[in-house]
């Protein structure tokens, strides 16, 4: 990813200040090292103007907390001014590791208590900064994203409510159906692709393989991923595939009609390495359905490629898809919490995501477009030739 040069000139938005909830503590540290390492090499002639004042710092965390009280109630603190300052505010809703107590019981923090923490914050800025962008990279409640029967709209309701609380702008990643953007026309939102992330990744652990139509291909596991896997099959060249999911809609468990099977449309997936992609592992079921029936069309190395691994039901079920065969590699972000198990695993592929999100902070804090920043289709492009001129 190449810099972009007018980063250099143009006047700041703000003081620059990034609030990593404790959610999303490790991730927010390391974007804080890359922005202070960028702009520790940037030199620009405006350097010493009051506009660049603060402009280079040893961190740009800004300290916070959301402690909790003996009933599980809670407050947002900010312990530092943040007047002026073009805040970005990073949080994983998905992180359950983290506990509080409620009158002596351990709770584990679900998406709701990360939700709540978010606002706290925004309600101890207290209006004083210049400007707030929320980067959630799991969308809060982007499964309920629309109505099929009388239930509630929870990610469009929780969109509106952050922006009446003066939020700006909206960055999320692979959003699980970008059109509830809708629900908020006039302010910022934006899903980003992590596609040159994970193309990356698998090329840098894989040395042996051959990216033509001959000999990979792009699966989506059911319609609705279809324009992801397009992409990513457009860009590198190969032939798409796709599952759609069968169900009996006469009963409904957990809140869902069950799948019955996945059907295949497609060309012949034989001897070919397969790319199965999705914005989310949950409790991978449906990635290890679909790969088994590629399996049995004679498939080759499958990659389970998803945004999110959240592994609800754990690591059990893809420990016995590796050893029979059937995956390959299980590869994600590091843009929601990953056990340490998840890491010590020989078939995962970690996508590291904090580079990306150091730019897209830096780029933003310019008040720059953003726009080449979320088409990586060059820089697939020649990541992908500079591998196979080996062959």
């Amino acid at each position: 990813m190449q810099r972009n040069e007018k980063n250099y000139e143009t006047i700041p938005a703000g003081s620059l200040g990034v609030i990593s909830l404790e959610s999303c503590r490790e991730l927010g540290e390391m974007v804080d090292k890359y922005l202070v390492k960028f702009r520790s090499e940037r030199e620009h002639l405006h350097k010493n103007d009051i506009a660049f004042q603060g402009y280079h710092k040893d961190t740009y965390l800004v300290d916070c907390s959301t402690p909790r009280f003996g009933s599980g109630e809670a407050k947002g603190i900010i312990n530092e001014s943040v007047r002026g300052f073009d805040l970005f505010l990073m949080v994983d809703v998905t992180n359950y590791s983290l506990t509080y107590t409620v009158c002596g019981q351990e709770n584990h923090m679900s998406p709701d208590d990360h939700y709540q923490d978010l606002k706290r914050i925004i309600a101890a800025v207290g209006g004083k900064a210049r400007r707030i962008t929320v980067l959630m990279p799991f969308l809060y409640e982007s499964r309920q994203h629309k109505r099929t029967a009388r239930e509630s709209l929870d990610c469009a309701l929780a969109l509106q409510e952050l922006t009446n609380m003066g939020v700006d702008n909206i960055i999320t990643f692979d959003a699980h159906d970008p059109r509830v953007q809708n629900a908020i026309p006039l302010h910022g939102f934006e899903t980003v692709q992590p596609a040159y992330q994970f193309i990356k990744s698998i090329l840098q652990e894989i040395d042996d393989l051959q990216i033509d139509s001959d000999h990979m291909m792009v699966i989506s596991p059911d319609e609705g991923g279809t324009n992801r896997a397009v992409y990513l099959a457009n860009v590198l060249g190969l032939d798409i595939g796709m599952f759609y999911k069968r169900r009996d809609y006469s009963k409904i468990v957990e809140g869902r009609n069950p799948i019955v099977a996945h059907e295949f449309l497609g060309s012949s997936v034989e001897n070919k390495d397969v790319l199965i992609i999705d914005d989310m592992i949950s409790s991978g079921d449906s990635m290890i359905d679909v790969a088994t029936e590629l399996k049995k069309r004679n498939a080759g190395r499958i990659f389970v490629v998803s945004t999110f691994g959240l592994f609800t039901d754990g690591l059990e079920k893809f420990d016995r898809a590796v050893e029979e065969g059937i995956i390959f590699k299980v590869v994600t972000t590091n843009l929601t919490y990953q056990t340490p198990e998840l890491l010590s695993k020989p078939y995962y592929i970690n996508c590291d995501m904090s580079k990306y999100i150091a730019y897209i902070i830096d780029t933003l804090n310019h008040d720059i477009s953003i726009s080449d920043l979320l088409d990586p289709y060059e820089r697939i492009e020649s990541l992908v030739k500079k591998y196979m001129s080996k062959y």
